[in-house]
């Protein structure tokens, strides 16, 4: 992320807190709505994502295409989000997009548990080929998408994880289904509060086995840790963990293949 872009997400983080009791799971679906409009024009998006240029007419332009279709709230953020100076026209929509995503957290009830959601959904549909294609490809009809969705996860999943996986799957910017799903949940739990460590295990670890996982990293990192669990038998025993770009890797079959490339030199 260039210095651009961090000072124009700290400022676009700072207009929603400001919003503080309207910040609720509509204007999260507004500002995603808004995100892929903005992603779908060429002349929009490369108007409002213009380094170089004029922040009152992006703010005019904004007002221009969304004044009779946002809420005043949701208009407001999206004129903070393109009068920064973002490093690329992706990085802006990633703005939009992380707006979208810490407004869902911040709508979620207590104890809700969105990211499992999330990966759940992730789990589902990388495990089913036809799934993720339909869901994943590049010439699939958007709306389509949203609908296939709606139609197969609403039973098992809140309206809030519903909203962010419609959003997902309608405005990839590139990223496969698993991508999507570990972005956006790294930054749900950012706004929670907590980081998400993924453990891959060959087994499932105990009860006490998690909580001491947890403690040990919480003291490392500085922050409350939720565990994403995956399941791996070729690890044969011992624990890999992923928090961000850190690998901890504890597995057996890392230390075999370590101990084979010993005895190979």
């Amino acid at each position: 992320m260039g210095s651009a872009t961090r000072e124009a997400t700290a400022a676009s983080r700072a207009a929603l807190d400001a919003a503080g009791a309207s910040v609720n799971l509509g204007l999260a679906e507004e500002l995603f709505a808004a995100g892929r409009t903005i992603g779908s024009s060429l002349q929009l998006r490369t108007l409002l994502s213009e380094a170089a240029g004029d922040k009152e007419s992006k703010r005019a332009a904004v007002r221009a295409v969304f004044g009779s279709s946002l809420t005043p709230t949701a208009l407001t953020l999206l004129e903070a989000v393109v009068s920064g100076r973002w490093s690329s026209v992706d990085d802006m929509l990633a703005g939009i997009e992380d707006l979208g995503l810490r407004a869902v957290a911040a709508s979620a009830p207590q104890g809700a548990d969105l990211e499992g959601e999330l990966f759940s959904f992730g789990a589902t549909v990388t495990s089913n080929a036809e799934l993720e294609l339909a869901l994943g490809s590049k010439l699939g009809d958007s709306a389509a998408k949203a609908a296939l969705v709606d139609r197969l996860f609403t039973a098992t999943m809140s309206r809030e994880a519903l909203a962010v996986v419609r959003h997902l799957v309608q405005q990839p910017r590139g990223r496969r289904v698993g991508q999507l799903v570990r972005d956006a949940a790294r930054t749900i739990a950012d706004a929670s509060g907590y980081i998400i460590a993924t453990v891959t295990a060959a087994a499932p670890p105990t009860e006490s086995q998690s909580s001491k996982l947890r403690q040990t990293l919480a003291a490392r990192y500085g922050r409350e840790i939720k565990l994403n669990v995956v399941l791996d038998p070729a690890l044969i025993g011992g624990l890999r963990v992923a928090i961000g770009n850190d690998i901890i890797d504890g597995s057996v079959a890392t230390r075999i293949a370590d101990l084979r490339l010993q005895l190979a030199g």
